[in-house]
């Protein structure tokens, strides 16, 4: 892949304040990017108490906690030292990964100076209310990311069954396929355990199930779980 000629302005609402897979996929894209030679500059809140160093270049934008869950932030405008940062920057490709007020502006700053704006899916925004009581408000969510995502060149979703829905959802009937791959240095079979099996009752053949992520309601583990009784935060890093 020749990406010398390529200057990407990407914008988060999450980068590497705190560690999930969304934002730690697009530091190993950003990080691919620049060993491919292109140019790439990140635009995203900011902590004190980042969770990991980031990819690339770094720009911090005005943001606030989110309510009720404070260890998140919501980038809220475009200032004017990141409209100077994109100036001198001059990218020719906007990557947007969160339908946050930010994303927004920069799509249309995008439109404004005629570049070409690629949005990147990476959750159900629209599934969150109905986990806090509020899921009245599901179809004003949607309708507000179908706005969002309408308005891009193109969008691109991890999964078949992510891409066929945002197509029922009317937000692209056009939705490119944005695979993710295994880290084989964490996931691989000379990491598996006897011992740790056998610590948890597992017979040493018997398969197990296992779920890695983030424990919080948005992930829905009342499906994966029949028993919820059985989750403890030491029991996400199924090993097998």
């Amino acid at each position: 892949m020749d990406a010398s000629g390529l200057r990407v302005a990407l914008f988060s609402g999450n980068y590497n304040y705190v560690r999930d897979g969304a934002n730690q996929a697009l530091n190993r894209f950003v990080g691919y990017l620049l060993r491919q030679g292109a140019a790439v500059r990140v635009y995203a809140p900011t902590t004190n108490t980042p969770a990991f160093a980031p990819a690339g270049d770094l720009i911090s934008t005005p943001s606030f906690p989110v309510p009720g869950r404070k260890e998140y932030r919501v980038p809220y405008r475009m200032s004017a030292q990141v409209r100077r940062d994109l100036k001198a920057f001059q990218p020719n490709l906007i990557h947007l990964s969160s339908p946050d007020p930010l994303n927004h502006r920069a799509l249309s700053w995008a439109r404004d100076h005629g570049l070409p704006a690629v949005a990147s899916v990476h959750t159900r925004f629209e599934t969150y209310p109905r986990y806090y009581g509020l899921a009245f408000l599901e179809p004003l969510i949607e309708s507000m990311l179908r706005r969002f995502y309408r308005r891009c060149d193109a969008i691109v979703a991890p999964s078949d069954s992510m891409a066929q829905l945002l197509r029922e959802q009317r937000m692209s009937y056009d939705v490119g396929i944005w695979t993710r791959g295994i880290d084989r240095d964490i996931f691989n079979p000379g990491r598996r355990s006897l011992e740790w099996r056998q610590s948890l009752g597992m017979a040493d053949d018997a398969p197990v199930i296992g779920f890695i992520g983030r424990l919080v309601m948005e992930k829905g583990l009342d499906v994966f779980s029949t028993r919820s009784t059985s989750w403890r935060r030491g029991r996400c890093g199924i090993r097998f």
